[in-house]
């Protein structure tokens, strides 16, 4: 079996980001992933996320506090501007449902229970029809979401030390793992070190 992989584009990415609210609008199939991309949450945890834990009085919350379902550990994580934009968004939409009239709490109730969060599996089909219609060849599961966090937080220099808290991880080598570096990675450095100062030297001449 492959492994789960990051989505590692850029270009690919957005449009994966953008598939529920441009192409097959589902603002809750797309709040899901955009809080998943943000938050690097294991998706029971965000499926297993209350209305009260995600919003107060009607707005969306600075910080969420959780305790991870898979270890146990207490993780508390800012939600960013773009996660809060669309948590914002679709309260409107929850507030409407019969779900939430019903009384189920869940952030993403199940459709069929009152008392249970939307499934894993469920989750599951949303994110590889999603992935399948941008194109994207790679084995993706839900777990591919929060190595994208990891692998992107990794590109733009955040220390692998940091990612290793925000993960929750014990140990470094789960983390390095997770950030899934390839050939071409490793080929990039090699290509750019000392770039700067060459091209400063050449300019001197």
């Amino acid at each position: 079996m492959s492994t789960t992989q990051p989505i590692r584009d850029r270009n690919t990415l957005q449009n994966f980001k953008d598939y529920y609210q441009s192409t097959e609008q589902n603002i809750r199939n797309y709040a899901i992933i955009i809080l998943d991309l943000n938050t690097a949450l294991r998706i029971s945890d965000i499926l297993h996320l209350t209305h009260n834990a995600v919003y107060k009085n009607g707005s969306v919350k600075e910080h969420i506090v959780i305790r991870e379902q898979k270890t146990g550990k207490e993780n508390r994580i800012l939600l960013n501007r773009e996660a809060r934009t669309v948590l914002a968004q679709y309260h409107k939409t929850l507030l409407k449902t019969k779900m939430y009239q019903d009384g189920n709490p869940y952030l993403f109730p199940s459709p069929k229970k009152t008392d249970a969060p939307l499934s894993r599996f469920q989750a599951y089909r949303m994110i590889i029809d999603a992935a399948k219609a941008v194109g994207i060849e790679e084995h993706i599961s839900c777990h591919s979401l929060r190595k994208t966090f990891g692998y992107h937080a990794w590109k733009q220099g955040r220390e692998p030390v940091v990612l290793m808290a925000i993960f929750n991880h014990s140990s470094f080598a789960v983390t390095k793992r997770y950030l899934c570096i390839e050939q071409d990675d490793k080929d990039e450095v090699f290509r750019n070190i000392y770039q700067s100062s060459t091209e400063k030297i050449l300019k001197n001449r």
